[in-house]
């Protein structure tokens, strides 16, 4: 099928963008990499009055060290930069493992870090990623800007905190803690599909050896990501031994509350979400002590 008939703005600005944002409103939808917006404009699943092209907006296509050792990146960043850059494998290593498995190397290669977080796909990686990170998101308008984390930022299926006239500009994650291990595992019908569940992980050891922190998030097991904070609090405090990390898993799988759907059923994804939590936290876990030795 082919796309409604729509208006075409090229900005050269990111002024010029949040004017043009002020003005059309609802009826304007931006475009980005459009791994998502184009499907969804050719099933006429959406039908803007106006797109507005913002890949000319070279500020909002850069990676860079943020305040005390955290990371500043531009919306526009193409996931294949994310999954390339030695500066996120180093300073946030979660993005870099999380990549992968973001559909395939074409879409990758379009694909923004922003066009992802704003779709909110309940089964996409990068929004779990940015809520395990603790993110604060960017997002502004012709009246101003305002921060928001990542957790708050998702709201439900394809449906965030951005308002008609806002737009994601920045991602801003804090910096790295040491000795923190990180993992993302998931379970697609075929590599590069959306998952029909995965977890994003992070641990960070004391210098005894016990969980000083954890960060555990489920995907593709609700309308949005789904932090275990119960999982997280049985593990803070004590030795990271194989039941421990079991119960952590047991708690996630109870944290959610996935439907059936045509490729699994509820129950399925529930039990998805522990077992991955699992295997997610037992490779944190490894990269966490492999870091602190």
């Amino acid at each position: 099928m082919k796309p409604p008939r729509f208006t075409y703005h090229d900005p050269a600005t990111v002024e010029d963008t949040l004017d043009l944002l002020a003005l059309h409103g609802d009826a304007a939808r931006i475009l980005a990499g459009g791994q998502s917006l184009m499907p969804m404009l050719n099933f006429r699943l959406a039908r803007p009055g106006h797109v507005i092209d913002i890949n000319r907006l070279a500020d909002l296509d850069t990676v860079s060290p943020g305040p005390d050792d955290g990371l500043r990146i531009g919306a526009l960043v193409r996931q294949r930069t994310l999954e390339r850059s030695e500066l996120i494998r180093e300073r946030c290593p979660l993005i870099a493992q999380a990549m992968p498995f973001v559909g395939h190397p074409q879409i990758r290669a379009r694909g923004t870090l922003g066009g992802s977080l704003a779709h909110a796909d309940p089964a996409a990686e990068l929004p779990a990623v940015m809520v395990a990170l603790g993110a604060q998101l960017t997002l502004e308008s012709a009246g101003g800007r305002r921060t928001i984390g990542a957790e708050d930022f998702f709201v439900s299926s394809l449906a965030t905190a951005l308002t008609p006239r806002e737009m994601l500009t920045e991602i801003a994650l804090p910096p790295w803690p040491a000795r923190t291990g990180s993992s993302l595992h998931e379970v697609a019908i075929r590599r590069g599909d959306f998952a029909l569940g995965g977890v994003a992980a992070t641990l960070t050891l004391d210098a005894q050896g016990r969980v000083a922190g954890a960060r555990i998030v489920c995907f593709g097991v609700g309308p949005r990501p789904v932090r275990a904070a119960d999982a997280e609090r049985s593990l803070v405090g004590g030795a990271p031994s194989a039941p421990a990390l079991a119960e952590a898993g047991r708690l996630a799988g109870a944290a959610v509350d996935p439907s059936d759907d045509i490729h699994a059923s509820g129950a399925y994804r529930r039990r998805l979400a522990g077992v991955l939590t699992t295997r997610a936290l037992a490779a944190a876990l490894a990269s966490a002590t492999a870091l602190a030795a």
